[in-house]
């Protein structure tokens, strides 16, 4: 099956990434778009799902964006690695928890480049470091249309967390590949590519 692969350079504003997201998926819904796989960073965003509540902002300050993706709050901001897709479930096994797990399995094998043991639990979605969370995982599904994706801490100014309770999580539990190993990273995007899509294959 055809996916389109973009990756971006530049930083792309959360709001407009959305924007492209729901245009593809209602092409994909009228048979007339390819599914999509979609590599970016975005500037510091702070974004609250459909399970989040206002005691998660610590710092009342920030500009919230509210989503209809799963989860609860979150950050998004430079150094960390959004990974985007719109699937189209019709064309391939209706089996959200399938697509959950391919997407864990695809973050667990980029880990494991950089030497890292990345685990996922089964109570809380993402995966984890030594019971930090190091990638966050929210989805939508619409018709059988699946979108959104997760994010990777890489290199991320780690103390932005501090501003929210961070997915419902004590804000001192997050990491990143940079806090974890001391390692700079090169062609994360590539990797990254390859990963989900051999992974997106089977599903």
């Amino acid at each position: 099956m055809s996916i389109e692969i973009k990756i971006s350079k530049r930083r792309i504003s959360y709001k407009n990434a959305m924007k492209v997201l729901l245009k593809r998926v209602d092409k994909i819904k009228a048979n007339k778009g390819k599914e999509l796989l979609w590599i970016l960073e975005h500037p510091t965003t702070f974004t609250a799902g459909i399970r989040s509540t206002d005691n998660e902002i610590i710092d009342k300050r920030i500009k919230i964006i509210n989503t209809n993706r799963g989860g609860k709050t979150t950050l998004h901001n430079p150094g960390q690695k959004i990974v985007y897709f719109v699937l189209d479930l019709n064309k391939r096994k209706k089996d959200i928890r399938k697509l959950i797990t391919t997407i864990e399995k695809s973050i667990i094998e980029f880990l494991k480049i950089y030497k890292i043991l990345g685990k996922s639990d089964k109570k809380n979605i993402g995966i984890w470091v030594n019971k930090k969370k190091i990638a966050a995982i929210g989805l939508r599904v619409s018709k059988w249309v699946a979108f959104h994706g997760c994010s990777i801490n890489i290199n991320n100014n780690l103390k932005d967390y501090l501003k929210i309770v961070p997915c419902g999580l004590d804000n001192q539990k997050i990491t990143s590949i940079y806090q974890e190993k001391k390692i700079k990273t090169k062609n994360v995007e590539k990797k990254l590519v390859k990963l989900f899509l051999k992974n997106i294959s089977n599903i």
